[in-house]
């Protein structure tokens, strides 16, 4: 059954996990402002396709931000694939920047995240960053609840060996 979203609600309850969950899996601040815009622009233009026989809201506001960052790959890589200029290292054109503020995520945490593979970084901006449980990321994913939770431990074990390494490495 569709339902009527009282979209100012939406954004009252979800703008700051879905901030959360891009600044989990961007290095940059802005590029995370302007993904949680354009994904609440896409929930307010598609607002009449929730259906909460189909899943919670949560997870509707979360499958549209997740679409945004894959439709931001896709755009970023079609934008890495333009050729770097033959007379430079083409340094001034390079897309990610290693002094770029990260909102919310201590650099070492953030280094430690990117070191992740993509369904690692998935999983934990989704649980931390979203404050996604274990069964909202499983609907998400298209899994069960027991191997999105065996996922997320996963990615916390090799994260917490990022960490350890480059504690080590100091």
């Amino acid at each position: 059954m569709t339902i009527v979203l009282d979209l100012s609600r939406v954004y009252e309850l979800y703008v700051d996990r879905v901030y959360a969950f891009f600044a989990y899996r961007l290095a940059a601040r802005d590029e995370a402002e302007d993904l949680t815009a354009a994904t609440f622009e896409r929930i307010v233009r598609h607002a009449e396709r929730f259906d909460e026989a189909k899943g919670t809201l949560a997870t509707w506001v979360f499958s549209i931000a997740e679409n945004v960052l894959i439709d931001h790959y896709r755009w970023r890589g079609r934008r890495d694939e333009q050729a770097l200029p033959a007379d430079g290292d083409g340094a001034d054109r390079q897309l990610v920047w290693d002094d770029a503020p990260s909102e919310g995520l201590a650099p070492e945490l953030q280094r430690a995240v990117e070191m992740l593979s993509p369904r690692e970084q998935q999983v934990i901006g989704l649980r931390f960053g979203g404050d996604l449980s274990g069964r909202e990321i499983a609907s998400l994913l298209g899994t069960s609840e027991a191997n999105a939770h065996q996922l997320l431990s996963r990615a916390l074990r090799r994260l917490r060996q990022q960490l350890g390494s480059a504690a080590a490495a100091r």
